[in-house]
């Protein structure tokens, strides 16, 4: 079973840049793509950004040009540099992954708060 474990958000003010740091049990690189959902009050989950295997990388419209999605495979870990937040970026930010063999599995972290202040 992959563990994926979310840190960093929390409090922000509007135009601030936190990073949010998701560490997994294994190896990144053993994943087709591992990336940030998120989850607002009232709003479905969606997708932030997501990284693949082959270093590709994709962006919700609302955040492109203002989040920077990144990997490391020697510390099993992804970042998502968020800069100029907004309070519409306010919500629970997941960290998921997903492995494709014959089926696809996919896993979740349990998520952590990000509340912009304006």
């Amino acid at each position: 079973q992959v563990h994926l474990v979310e840190s960093g958000g929390g409090l922000v003010q509007a135009g601030g840049s936190p990073i949010l740091t998701c560490t997994a049990s294994e190896s990144t690189a053993s994943f087709n793509g591992i990336g940030w959902y998120r989850q607002a009050p009232g709003k479905q989950r969606e997708l932030v950004a997501e990284i693949r295997r082959e270093g590709t990388t994709d962006y919700v419209d609302s955040v492109k040009g203002r989040f920077i999605i990144s990997r490391d495979n020697a510390k099993n870990t992804v970042t998502l540099q968020m800069n100029t937040l907004k309070p519409e970026d306010t919500a629970v930010y997941y960290c998921y992954a997903w492995i494709r063999i014959f089926t696809t599995k996919v896993f979740w972290g349990q998520g952590t708060q990000v509340t912009v202040s304006s």
